[in-house]
């Protein structure tokens, strides 16, 4: 149980075994597991409600990107085969409220503390604990402590001069209003086509007045073919849940029936490559086409026969060439930045109330008090939706003071780039994990089997100290090196660092250019990590 109490100045104290920040889908995850092997546990969460990413991220049409059966959690059968998803992928509110649901079922929520954010974390090595303060002043104190506070949620406003002068209304989002948005009869901007504004763009369109969408960068999107669930095929889903889940643990990304793939794209011929691309197009989703040929991500030639597809997808679906030509990515690899899903978003540029705006020719110079004006013209607006992303990975870690007493904040010992071992460990930071951290899959996986599989080895690590009456546990310095060598040769072996994306920070301003996902494939890094547990936790210091 934790134990609370206070001191003369009034601050309230906890202590506990483990301390979670973060009440995301890691977050109540490490919770329950922790909580059954005799832990005292909580989970402290800056938000108003559970829920992470699928908290906050309430912009139009936010969805999952992986399809419901699969992107969910896995630890539980009666749970997944219980829950009913009412479409092929989840939208935000499905997916909150299955995470609602499941910290309900679970009885989590005695072990959660919402509206608590944690501004520091101080490490004391004379007694091997972590003492962590909360904005509003509580002091938790606990031998171990377990970052959970997630990849994408950070989320980064430009800072775009003038800002403060608009007259219209603005939104993040990352940080959308709760009660929604109605943009009926408005002059709207979207700033931003990635994911996020993929997904909200083609709404916003039905509902404003004149949509003007800013665009530095196209990116490439692929139809998710979503549709209600259907009864035969979530059926047979279900049936076949264990020898899914298992398979999903051994594939690249994470997800069931993408099996590592073994031939080239140049070994077939044009009209095979084109009969396949076209099978997945209409398929629909993102692995797919990740894992259709084993050069996809690694030869030039045969990523671009892909890459050539969905361009001449994107000029037969938009009607003006010009408009075409500017929505056609140029500049990077296909799947090298995330290969986002969308419903109807390159039509939505053949609406007469939808006008596209190139600001990587005009970039954009200043926000005024009636819009956005560019190098080339002002934009008059009533409202403005930013989809400018997250500062991806690390940006949460940062934004707390974390450190070992008398030494350097985290974010200082990564002013050059992240340095873990495995993505779950930080040299000169014992006793601290971070669940998908930098140098693990995470992002370039489905999130929920990194997840459960990071809050796994966690817990099979905690047991492991308290049988062997350990009470202290830090990445060997050697060994973080050698995983970061390691994780950069991997990414440096692909496609991938040649786009600009937030995998290497590129989209937050001074941010170091670190390629940080480990892209060798969810199974590889797996047996890696329980080839470490096996040989006694190799590559750590432990100690009483």
């Amino acid at each position: 149980m934790a134990k609370a109490d206070s001191n003369g100045s009034g601050e309230r104290h906890t202590r506990l075994d483990v301390v979670i920040v973060g009440g995301g889908l890691g977050g109540l995850y490490a919770l329950h597991r922790l909580r059954a092997l005799g832990m005292s546990v909580r989970v402290y969460e800056a938000g108003s409600g559970v829920g992470g990413t699928w908290f906050w991220n309430r912009y139009p049409g936010a969805r999952c990107d992986i399809e419901s059966l699969e992107y969910s959690y896995s630890f539980s059968d009666e749970l997944q085969q219980e829950w009913k998803w009412p479409e092929r992928y989840g939208t935000q509110p499905q997916i909150l409220a299955y995470i609602e649901h499941v910290a309900e079922r679970f009885d989590l929520m005695r072990d959660v503390q919402l509206n608590t954010r944690i501004t520091q974390a101080r490490f004391d090595p004379d007694t091997n604990s972590w003492s962590l303060r909360s904005a509003e002043g509580e002091v938790i104190t606990a031998r171990f402590c377990v970052m959970a506070t997630g990849n994408l949620s950070t989320p980064r406003v430009p800072d775009f001069q003038g800002l403060e002068r608009f007259q219209g209304k603005w939104y993040h989002s990352g940080l959308w209003p709760a009660e929604g948005v109605d943009f009926t009869g408005l002059r709207v901007g979207v700033v931003g086509t990635g994911s996020s504004g993929i997904q909200m763009i083609p709404l916003i369109a039905q509902q404003a007045r004149h949509l003007h969408v800013f665009q530095r960068t196209a990116n490439f999107s692929l139809p998710a073919q979503n549709g209600p669930m259907q009864a035969e095929h979530e059926q047979g889903y279900k049936g076949a849940y264990p020898e899914r889940r298992e398979a999903a643990r051994h594939t690249p990304f994470g997800v069931s029936g993408y099996p590592a793939p073994t031939e080239s794209a140049l070994a077939v011929d044009a009209a095979e490559r084109r009969r396949k691309y076209e099978e997945l197009w209409q398929k629909g989703g993102s692995i797919g086409f990740l894992t259709c040929y084993n050069d996809f991500l690694v030869n030039e030639a045969a990523n671009e026969t892909a890459a050539e597809f969905v361009r001449e997808k994107i000029r037969a679906i938009v009607k003006d060439p010009a408009v075409a030509r500017l929505l056609t990515p140029d500049d990077h690899p296909i799947g090298t930045k995330r290969l986002c899903l969308d419903t109807g978003y390159y039509e939505t540029y053949n609406r007469d109330n939808v006008t596209l705006v190139d600001v990587r020719t005009h970039p954009i110079q200043e926000i005024t008090e009636r819009g956005i004006r560019t190098a080339e013209r002002e934009y008059e607006l009533d409202a403005i939706a930013f989809a400018t992303g997250f500062d991806a990975m690390t940006g949460a870690l940062r934004e707390i003071d974390i450190r070992v007493e008398g030494g350097p904040a985290l974010a200082d010992a990564w002013a050059g780039g992240p340095q873990t071992y495995l993505g779950l460990t930080v040299p000169g930071f014992p006793n601290l994990f971070i669940i998908t951290g930098p140098g693990s899959p995470g992002v370039k996986s489905q999130m929920i089997v990194s997840i459960e599989q990071h809050v796994e080895w966690i817990s099979g690590c905690l047991d492991y100290m308290r049988e062997h009456r350990l009470s202290r546990i830090e990445a060997e310095p050697e060994a973080s090196r050698a995983w970061v060598e390691h994780v950069n040769a991997v990414g440096d072996s692909t496609l991938y660092p040649q786009a600009n994306s937030w995998y290497v920070g590129a989209n937050i301003p001074g941010k170091p250019r670190v390629f940080m996902p480990y892209v060798a494939g969810v199974g590889v890094y797996r047996q890696k990590c329980a080839e470490v547990a096996a040989n006694g936790y190799e590559g750590f210091n432990l100690t009483q």
